[in-house]
């Protein structure tokens, strides 16, 4: 079973430039939270473009959002 990584840990993710891409996509493998919190944590959360779960995730999203529009017509 994997170690939860500590909070200092998961702030010094959150703060490196390098894996914010553009400087609003988050990209870190290490990091396994699938919405960690935006740069600015008080505008809400973002996607972790490094785990696989939260593109699926942003994918189901985006397929249901194009189901329900088409559902509409």
């Amino acid at each position: 079973m994997e170690e939860q990584p500590s909070k200092e840990t998961l702030e010094q993710w959150h703060n490196d430039p390098d894996n914010w891409i553009l400087g609003i996509f988050y990209f870190n493998k290490k990091d396994k939270r699938i919405f960690p919190p935006k740069r600015i944590s008080m505008l809400g959360w973002t996607i972790n473009f490094g785990n696989s779960y939260s593109i699926l995730c942003l994918t189901a999203v985006i397929a249901v959002c194009i189901l329900l529009s088409n559902l509409k017509k």
